[in-house]
């Protein structure tokens, strides 16, 4: 008989899930929501391949940097394995981040697309509603596949960390990375660049799942690739339908703050 931990976090994902087909409905798939379209321009990136690997570099070696200075500055606490990898994580996403803002603010001045907080909660509020039922039906079928095929299904080593963290500081570090700091970090690599270059060299579906199944592949779980791709597209599609990245850091980190939520409310749902 499944444990009241685990009726409330199926409740939970079932009523997200079914207002997630209503929003998608009423904001993408009806006629009225169809013509009614964002006036914003679709977010294109016309610029030389050169400047594209420079971005590609300096992030990278943002990274680099973050987690060599993360290194120098930890060792000396005698942090445990789960907390040098979590604060190690978290300086390479800010690294890579730095590498950005020397990119955008030093080397190239331009936009990548409207924030708008206000717009940005509302649509992103939506965006995350959408991603639900998608990504869950997705799941459903691919782990069947994976069952047939004869693959293990394993979660994601993070989320294993997250279940068995070892002090109420690093279960809260582990929240804020993958709420605030990884939505931000990815999606400025993924959506504002990789998939937003894209969309000026590649066909439109090729835009779209190049960086979403790179994205899928950044998780190192076979289990949740197909999830984790599909995810990618909705927030590529978000973010060309409105031109706001705020719009997808926003739906990111509410993905993650909701799968961080029943992980801890019931920790079999991330087996």
């Amino acid at each position: 008989m499944p444990s009241q931990a685990t009726i409330i976090a199926n409740a939970i994902e079932l009523s997200l899930a079914f207002i997630g087909i209503v929003v998608l409905w009423r904001w993408v798939l009806r006629p009225a929501a169809r013509a009614n379209r964002s006036t914003e321009p679709a977010p294109v990136w016309e610029a030389p391949v050169s400047d594209f690997l420079l971005f590609l570099w300096l992030l990278i070696t943002g990274g680099i940097l973050g987690q060599f200075a993360a290194a120098a500055l930890f060792r000396p606490l005698g942090l445990s394995s789960d907390g040098q990898l979590i604060f190690g994580n978290a300086a390479f996403e800010f690294g890579m981040l730095g590498g950005i803002a020397v990119f955008r603010l030093g080397l190239r001045h331009e936009s990548w697309g409207t924030f708008a907080p206000m717009k940005a909660l509302v649509s992103g509020l939506a965006t995350f509603l959408i991603a639900v039922p998608l990504v869950d039906f997705t799941g459903l079928v691919w782990q069947y596949l994976m069952t047939l095929a004869g693959l293990p299904v394993e979660r994601q080593d993070m989320i294993g960390r997250l279940v068995n963290a070892e002090s109420h500081t690093l279960l809260i570090c582990m929240i804020l990375l993958a709420c605030v700091t990884a939505p931000i970090a990815e999606e400025m690599i993924f959506r504002a660049g990789i998939f937003r270059y894209a969309r000026t060299r590649l066909p439109r579906w090729a835009a779209l799942l190049v960086p979403a199944c790179l994205f899928a592949a950044l998780h190192q779980n076979l289990a949740s690739f197909a999830q984790l791709a599909v995810l990618g597209v909705v927030f590529s599609l978000a973010y060309e339908r409105t031109g706001r990245i705020g719009t997808a850091i926003v739906a990111h980190g509410l993905f993650n703050a909701h799968t961080a939520l029943l992980v801890l409310l019931d920790p079999s749902s991330a087996n």
